[in-house]
């Protein structure tokens, strides 16, 4: 008949015996063993912040980045750019449209990094904002579909009948610059749908939801042939400018002001105008 086995006695002696030691000294390397995987990769507070916000004995700083989405494609070559001149810092950006981001920032939505695609919107968050540095301008042009179907060659164009043009909202950057330019041609525009953001006027045109947008000469450039641009002479034309700024509550005030700052370099403003956005 099998017994069930005792656990070993401790001795309050000071004359243990060979047996008790020699558990004791087995548990005590049991012990060991089991503790040494945790400390490799646990890690002290000192040594590294485990949710990214600091840079603490070489840990990492994540900066959150709220951009116009007409940035979308430049800032994720920028972003790749920064962190290799940058190793202790990760970027993670947020894209929608101005006024939407304007919002996120009032509610107090964590970020460190604010850029628009307008100075109003900019304007409007000054208390919420660092000083604010125009990095980049930009201007509207007609989109069209591949081979320009509906032959469109000008503003006045866009109202002829049968012709389903696509605009951004009134509050949203683009959508008042194309209400201004609009307005002072007096073309009575009556869109087929009103966008939150320019890459949502973009796609309508792509998809051939519409025969023509106002968007900007970079999103056409971002499209890669799957749209065109009819270029709008400057007389007629809006100028957009794109400010950034850090934002106040940003628990990375040093680390998002160096970005902002980047974005006026030299390798910054190549990526830009490489992509076909304007000096400042």
């Amino acid at each position: 008949m099998s017994r069930t086995p005792r656990l070993p006695r401790t001795s309050t002696g000071t004359g243990t015996g060979t047996g008790t030691r020699t558990r004791r000294v087995a548990t005590a390397l049991a012990a060991v063993a089991l503790l040494a995987p945790l400390a490799a990769c646990g890690g002290s507070d000192d040594d590294e912040d485990d949710s990214g916000s600091g840079a603490k004995g070489g840990g990492k700083t994540e900066l959150t980045v709220l951009a116009a989405a007409s940035l979308t494609d430049v800032f994720e070559t920028a972003g790749d750019a920064y962190e290799k001149e940058h190793p202790g810092t990760t970027l993670r950006f947020s894209f929608e449209g101005s006024q939407e981001l304007a919002a996120k920032v009032r509610q107090g939505a964590p970020a460190d990094a604010l850029v628009t695609a307008d100075t109003k919107t900019m304007d409007d968050l000054s208390g919420e904002t660092g000083e604010p540095t125009v990095i980049a301008k930009n201007r509207l042009v007609i989109a069209v579909g591949k081979g320009n179907p509906k032959k469109v060659e000008a503003l006045d164009d866009l109202d002829a009948s049968g012709l389903k043009v696509v605009l951004a909202a009134s509050e949203v950057p683009v959508g008042r610059y194309s209400k201004e330019v609009l307005d002072a041609r007096k073309v009575a525009v009556k869109p087929v749908s009103q966008e939150p953001n320019v890459r949502a006027v973009l796609s309508k045109v792509q998809l051939g939801e519409a025969d023509a947008g106002l968007v900007y000469k970079t999103d056409v450039t971002a499209a890669k042939g799957k749209a065109e641009g009819v270029d709008i002479p400057d007389d007629q034309n809006a100028l957009a400018s794109y400010p950034a700024a850090a934002l106040k509550g940003s628990k990375h005030g040093d680390e998002a002001g160096e970005f902002v700052e980047w974005l006026s370099s030299a390798a910054a403003q190549k990526i830009l105008r490489d992509a076909g956005f304007q000096q400042p």
